[in-house]
């Protein structure tokens, strides 16, 4: 049975004065992470309102390729480096209904 790609929405709030590292930080995952063999669409939007807001859209061919996204090597480095940087993570998983 073919299952619907599995969106993800990250919505990542940038500590105070830390908005420009987060910035670069967030920048370093994005080519590696479209490369991966289940990665259909991996964007990030920062948002007009507030600088310190950074959105990810990212659409994944299966659940398996979520997990293997979340064990990469750039995404762990990524997540090491961000610990200090991001005030607020939230996280959402969809499927399309």
């Amino acid at each position: 049975m073919k299952q619907d790609p599995i969106v993800i929405t990250a919505i990542l709030k940038a500590k105070s004065g830390r908005e420009d590292e987060l910035f670069e930080a967030l920048k370093e995952v994005i080519e590696p992470s479209r490369t991966e063999a289940g990665c259909l669409q991996y964007d990030l939007h920062r948002s007009t309102d507030d600088p310190s807001v950074f959105v990810f859209y990212e659409r994944w061919k299966d659940e398996d390729a979520v997990q293997d996204h979340v064990a990469s090597e750039h995404y762990q480095a990524y997540r090491e480096r961000g610990e200090e940087l991001v005030e607020s993570r939230e996280v959402y998983k969809l499927r399309l209904v």
